[in-house]
């Protein structure tokens, strides 16, 4: 059904524009073959039309006329730069703040930045990229296993990249089969998977299906290519479970995914759940 307009949406993946791609620097240090060392940005070699020379000499007005013009209410955003944590004082109405757990091998530091980040900034979320991690912490592993539980005390949710990583780096760690073990461990704890989960797609909503607290973003996804399967699943047993996520400025501009966005063939009950009212539930902003 065609994407209804007028829908408060709610972004799950977003941030502002930087000068250059310094920020991919911790990924670079990890590739080993030359087209990585070649590419601006790790994994553009996937994206068409990946945003640059974007104006950045107010990075906060950039992304919020983009939000505006795309009729994005609210956009998760980090709080370990000072763009994100500028934006976050002056528009605390517009940006949701969020941690990063950057080295789960530092399992004291991490949860006690993740608590500090808490108190200070009120953070609703936190995030990991296992593969992005040196060296890779999976999923699964025992560091991880604090972070979670700091995570159910604090009651929030813990957004986690899951599937074959778009830079060349090893997928290994992002098997979707590892997080059956991590619900079974947390029953408690909300968990909602990042970048896919391709090619265990059929996995991850067969174990969304059995685990209520696990969900689904599609973060980093132009519309036009959202797997199948999750799709199938959103409009059957899983409209509670699918959330919005874009990837803009990273590799994705709000345009491409806003064009592409109304041929997606969620059913008319599905895309308020999707677009807004199952991220506001997940990272409870209406307590």
């Amino acid at each position: 059904m065609p994407m209804p307009a007028g829908i408060p949406i709610i972004d799950t993946m977003i941030g502002f524009p930087h000068e250059g791609f310094a920020q991919y620097d911790f990924i670079r240090k990890q590739t080993r073959d030359k087209g990585s060392e070649e590419m601006e940005f790790p994994a553009e070699y996937m994206f068409k039309q990946v945003p640059k020379d974007l104006p950045d000499g107010d990075p906060v007005a950039v992304t919020l006329r983009e939000m505006d013009k795309y009729g994005i209410e609210r956009g998760l955003v980090g709080v370990s730069d000072e763009t994100s944590r500028l934006a976050l004082k002056k528009h605390p109405d517009r940006f949701i703040p969020s941690s990063d757990i950057s080295d789960p091998n530092d399992v004291t530091g991490s949860v006690r930045q993740l608590r500090r980040d808490y108190e200070e900034f009120g953070i609703k979320a936190t995030g990991v990229f296992p593969a992005g991690t040196f060296p890779q912490v999976a999923i699964d592993a025992p560091q991880m296993y604090p972070v979670y539980q700091t995570c159910v005390d604090l009651d929030i949710p813990i957004f986690c990249t899951a599937g074959i990583p778009g830079p060349r780096l090893k997928f290994a760690v992002q098997e979707v089969s590892r997080i059956d073990t991590v619900m079974y461990d947390f029953p408690d704890l909300v968990f909602v998977t990042r970048h896919g989960c391709e090619p265990w797609e059929k996995l991850a909503w067969k174990l969304m299906l059995k685990w209520p607290n696990l969900y689904y973003s599609t973060s980093a996804f132009a519309p036009k290519h959202y797997p199948e399967e999750i799709i199938n699943y959103a409009n059957t047993r899983g409209a509670d479970k699918i959330i919005y996520a874009g990837y803009f400025p990273m590799g994705l501009s709000l345009e491409r995914i806003f064009t592409d966005m109304p041929h997606v063939p969620f059913k008319d009950e599905v895309w308020p759940k999707f677009l807004g009212e199952n991220a506001r539930r997940v990272l409870k902003l209406d307590a």
